[in-house]
């Protein structure tokens, strides 16, 4: 399949969705359940991560 820069540009920012859920403060379960609907959608996971997912770090402010 062939999905060329577009396909490129959302891995990349899966990735980066990724690692953000991964280190941030949220709980375990709630890692695990971002993490999987940006893996099994990553267009529409990703679009939904930005507007209502976990954000920063644990560290707090």
């Amino acid at each position: 399949m062939e999905y060329g820069l577009f396909g490129l540009i959302i891995f990349i920012l899966d990735i980066y969705a990724l690692y953000k859920i991964i280190t941030s403060g949220a709980s375990t379960g709630a890692k695990i359940l971002w993490s999987l609907l940006v893996l099994i959608l990553p267009l529409v996971g990703l679009i939904i991560w930005f507007f209502a997912g976990p954000k920063g770090g644990g560290h707090g402010i």
